[in-house]
């Protein structure tokens, strides 16, 4: 399985500076990592012109210092770049969704505080979440979920979030990500009505808020398979919420495989889903992210800065409302889950 591509990280040169003298701290280099074809699909699909490239990612780093000079994030040209590429280099928009990035991990510290892989080894070794080996013809990573696998008296529903998230920051590291954009593959077999109630208004509010306005990725699918008739329910408190470009890329499968082999090729998919790639293998992906332990220990598990307090309420996305918006609504949840029986 491929994995993503690091950006290469140069050092100012220090020969002619005398002994007592430091460097001025830089921020890493950027090299670029994609194939022709991608530069090519950048330019077509992103309006990223290798020639502006860094211009852009300056113009952007400036606008954050003017604009938000207390916000506390990471400037590097490969850093910003996945803003640039999640809103096609729309700098003011690329600001935002960078705003929104921090200002969604400062609003649920359920999800966010102490994120590292060794936190979720039960959700891991569940197999409620893994990234298939093989690339759809797009080129998308394959983010497979299992919610069945989910036991919800052995952990909140929060952890699975947790999991997603982390998957989601490993996999966007990747300059082929950012370009290509991921497929999420949904098997709702054996979904129960007591189950489906724990994702209410409120969690759903979150979680869309955080994949449509508050995360550099590009979702260009969602295949649901195995659904049974609750997923109507759970549907219908999701859609509300989506954008409508986001709602035309969801496909309700059913037990159909042929139709999901329409969309992602059997030859991708483990033999689970009809596919010819082995059984489904959760182990691999959980070894990547436990491997990523150190990174994500600096990047999520460090105190926020005080000054961080300017990522107030104003500046959520609309999905990340406060708590009491949702709560009149959780009692409409389950009457309109019974109904779809």
């Amino acid at each position: 399985m491929s994995r993503e591509s690091d950006s290469l990280r140069s050092s100012p040169s220090v020969a002619s500076l005398s002994e007592n003298e430091l460097p001025p701290p830089e921020p890493p280099g950027y090299v670029c990592s994609l194939t022709e074809e991608l530069v090519t699909k950048a330019r077509e699909e992103l309006q990223e012109k290798p020639e502006w490239r860094l211009r852009d990612v300056q113009a952007l780093r400036d606008m954050v210092r003017k604009e938000y000079p207390n916000l506390s994030t990471s400037l590097d040209d490969a850093f910003l770049l996945r803003f640039l590429r999640a809103r096609k280099f729309d700098y003011d928009r690329a600001l935002q969704l960078l705003v929104n990035y921090h200002s969604c991990r400062r609003s649920w510290p359920e999800v966010f505080n102490n994120l590292r892989p060794s936190a979720l080894k039960d959700v891991l070794a569940s197999g409620f979440l893994t990234v298939l080996p093989h690339t759809d013809p797009r080129g998308c990573h394959v983010l497979c979920l299992r919610p069945d696998r989910w036991i919800p008296s052995n952990y909140p529903i929060t952890e699975n979030i947790r999991a997603i998230y982390l998957t989601l920051e490993k996999l966007i590291q990747s300059e082929e990500t950012q370009v290509n954009g991921i497929v999420i593959l949904a098997d709702y077999k054996g979904v129960s009505l007591s189950k489906a109630s724990h994702f209410g208004p409120f969690i759903a509010k979150k979680v869309i808020g955080i994949l449509q306005d508050g995360f550099p990725i590009r979702i260009k699918a969602v295949h649901v398979v195995n659904e049974p008739r609750i997923f109507k329910g759970i549907f219908a408190i999701i859609k509300p919420f989506l954008k409508e470009k986001i709602a035309n890329r969801f496909f309700l499968h059913g037990s159909d495989l042929n139709s999901l082999h329409t969309n992602l090729p059997r030859s991708i998919l483990p033999k689970e889903y009809g596919g010819t790639a082995g059984e489904l293998d959760t182990a691999t992906w959980n070894a990547v992210l436990l491997a990523s332990e150190d990174d994500f220990v600096k990047e999520f598990c460090q105190p926020a800065p005080a000054c961080d307090s300017i990522l107030g309420q104003a500046l959520l996305p609309e999905g990340l409302t406060s708590d009491a918006q949702c709560d009149d609504s959780m009692r409409a949840v389950k009457s309109q889950l019974y109904s779809c029986y």
